[in-house]
């Protein structure tokens, strides 16, 4: 399988502080870059983490607040200063296309690459691959916001105890897998379904279906966790989650991976952010993000 590993380029929500870059997170999955949420710094974090414009297909914004898309204008620029040779497509709130365009032509440049716009306006699928489906859902924040999700389609793994027994090995394994069936064996016989791993991305939002439709069955879940549970009245009043909420959700949704991210400033010590996640009850692989993280997803179950 190719590297499928999140790619932690800032941490920060709101303003950046001396150790967190505004918000940023590459997504690479089979060969595909996927950017969410491009704050201010985010070519200069990819640059820190050896990320190219050339590894760039897709830019999800999830909403057009500053620190979750002021860095689009650079990312946009370089992607045509170096002439990345492929298509690359952007993903935002439709209600924000006015945001869009004044960062897409912020400044004069010379355009050299094909960006396609697809904006969002509803719940449901954003594109298809033979790798992933990229989906949208509806978040509650003060201004329109959506997170995103991707699905590998389920596949089927060989189980060599079976074909063993059926006496099927070498190119005929390859054989049986095309054709269905050899020699009166079947495919049902010799394998087993093999669930396709998921990953979502989550940002400014309270909880709501979305959230909750989003996490469900993650492999990996990145969330924002911008208060401690202490500040939940805080959380709800501007539209945030809590460290606690955050992970109560993810346990709900049988999340295996739960990256904790979008901290505010008001926090010195990271680490409560983890001791509030395990009191809510999660259990599963915890990162609480710095930038410049590595997160690799789990192997499949």
């Amino acid at each position: 399988m190719s590297v499928r590993e999140l790619v932690v380029l800032g941490t920060a929500s709101q303003v950046p502080t001396r150790h967190r870059n505004h918000n940023g997170y590459l997504l690479r999955w089979d060969g595909e870059g996927i950017l969410f949420d491009p704050g201010e710094g985010t070519q200069r974090q990819m640059l820190r983490a050896g990320v190219a414009a050339h590894d760039l297909n897709r830019i999800c914004v999830t909403h057009f607040h500053g620190d979750h898309s002021l860095g689009l204008a650079g990312v946009i620029q370089r992607i045509n200063l170096d002439r990345v040779p492929h298509e690359v497509t952007a993903h935002y709130p439709r209600s924000g296309q006015r945001f869009f365009d004044r960062l897409r032509y912020s400044t004069a440049y010379r355009e050299t690459v094909g960006l396609t716009e697809a904006p969002v306006d509803a719940d449901g699928p954003l594109a298809t691959t033979a790798s992933y489906t990229l989906e949208a859902h509806r978040l509650s924040h003060p201004v329109e916001s959506y997170g995103y999700r991707l699905t590998e389609p389920d596949g089927l793994r060989m189980l060599p105890d079976k074909l063993a027994a059926h006496g099927i090995s070498g190119p005929d394994v390859g054989r049986i897998q095309r054709e269905g069936s050899l020699g009166g064996v079947t495919l049902e016989e010799v394998s087993e379904a093999r669930r396709g791993q998921r990953f979502a991305f989550v940002m400014d939002t309270r909880l709501c279906p979305g959230v909750h439709a989003l996490a469900d069955g993650c492999d990996l879940l990145v969330i924002e966790s911008t208060f401690l549970d202490e500040d939940v009245t805080l959380a709800e009043e501007h539209g945030h989650l809590t460290a606690g909420q955050a992970a109560r959700a993810a346990r709900d949704a049988g999340v295996r991976n739960l990256v904790l991210t979008h901290f505010s400033q008001r926090y010195p010590d990271p680490a409560e952010f983890e001791r509030q996640a395990r009191a809510a009850g999660f259990e599963g692989e915890l990162t609480v993000a710095r930038d410049l993280d590595l997160v690799p997803l789990p192997k499949r179950r």
